[in-house]
């Protein structure tokens, strides 16, 4: 068929043509926002899933919301590349900017770019132009303690202080927050912390893959009263029949069940997946009702776009003996195992693999569901490893 009118759109954090299975998500972090923007109090969020369930998306959609109503946002992507400091300070310097056009926020603005540059020289964080263009003295002895954890909260109560007095609330929304050092998280959390004990108009939205439960909960004992955890998994079938199916009618297209039911099969209903292999059967069809020999010879489309772009970017990240560990890991089949097993499969101590196990962890390829468990956090990589790597143990 046409491949211009191909509605699906598969890719990271592209929203899809339906966005079927996150209203109970999207409503949580919308009612949040709301509250805050009428001034109530609210936890503030952190979504959290594997690869490829979209929490990407729904943060794009929540930070739309935020400009629909009225919030000064920023929105950052933790990575391994920069610290958090340098990722937040040029979106507090544009929030900061902006309030101080407004007159009832003038002084408070003025205050913080002061604050400002004191967090700056405090950790000696150099940002290009961010740095020089701050052309104002410190103030001294605020958020200047070189402690990111003392700091940071001082920092971002000021920016919310001048946000209250415009009349303004202000949203964070931080993407892959498992990039961050446990002392950077923790700031974030005590951060969030003093916003709540100050009732200042300020919301964090953040999203993470599931080895954010352990950094919350080595970061403060009372993380969990701060915020609301979401859990984003694979789809019900239901939600997952319609992200495949209504976009198609739309086109006047349709999937015979029997397509709908190998999607289903070889996606495990993974939203990401769900995009590509809806996709490659729209390209692959040569008539507008798609049926599972399409399907069937889409499959081996989506499975080489996956293996070039998806798996592989990930997979060229991580060292040989990094590679080697999650073939051991594959080896075992999907889901959980334990991280005795891999090592057996490996032929050494558990000791000897656990540094190549918590360097995986680091680099977000794998996470540990309860102690001493191991699993994938990229849903059908297991499959990746098996196929790039076929001769584990020859």
């Amino acid at each position: 068929m046409d491949p211009i009118r191909n509605p699906y759109a598969p890719g990271a954090g592209t929203p899809p043509p339906e966005l079927a299975g996150r209203s109970d998500e999207l409503n949580t972090g919308t009612v949040a926002l709301q509250r805050i923007a009428a001034r109530k109090p609210t936890q503030s969020l952190v979504l959290v899933g594997l690869r490829g369930v979209g929490k990407t998306v729904l943060l794009n959609k929540l930070n739309n919301s935020a400009d629909e109503l009225g919030f000064k946002s920023i929105f950052i992507e933790a990575h391994e590349g920069k610290t958090l400091p340098e990722l937040m300070v040029p979106g507090l310097r544009s929030i900061l900017y902006s309030l101080s056009t407004i007159e009832d926020a003038k002084d408070k603005a003025r205050r913080g770019f002061r604050v400002l540059r004191s967090f700056l020289g405090g950790l000696n964080v150099k940002i290009g132009e961010i740095d020089i263009g701050l052309s104002v003295d410190p103030e001294s002895g605020v958020a200047d303690s070189g402690s990111i954890e003392a700091d940071l909260p001082e920092l971002i109560s000021i920016v919310a202080e001048a946000a209250q007095a415009a009349g303004k609330p202000v949203s964070i929304f931080v993407d892959e927050l498992q990039y961050l050092s446990p002392e950077e998280f923790s700031a974030l959390i005590m951060s969030i912390h003093r916003i709540n004990q100050k009732s200042l108009p300020l919301l964090l939205i953040g999203a993470g893959l599931p080895q954010i439960h352990g950094l919350a909960g080595n970061s403060k004992s009372y993380a969990e009263r701060l915020f609301r955890f979401p859990e984003i998994g694979a789809l019900d079938e239901k939600d997952a029949v319609d992200a495949i199916a209504n976009p198609a009618k739309d086109e006047g297209v349709s999937f015979r069940r029997d397509a709908i039911e190998r999607i289903l099969y070889y996606t495990q209903r993974y939203p990401y997946f769900l995009q590509q292999w809806a996709y490659e059967s729209w390209n692959a069809s040569e008539s507008e009702v798609i049926d599972s020999d399409t399907v069937e010879r889409a499959t081996i489309l989506a499975v080489e776009e996956l293996d070039r772009s998806f798996f592989k970017v990930r997979f060229d990240r991580c060292r040989p003996s990094e590679k080697k560990y999650m073939r051991a890991l594959a080896e075992l089949g999907e889901g959980t195992h334990r991280s005795g097993d891999i090592a057996e499969a490996l032929g050494v101590r558990v000791t000897s693999a656990a540094p190549t196990r918590n360097a995986l962890i680091r680099k977000g390829m794998i996470y540990s569901p309860a102690h001493g468990d191991t699993a994938f956090t990229v849903p059908l990589f297991d499959q990746y490893m098996r196929r790039v790597m076929p001769d584990f143990g020859n």
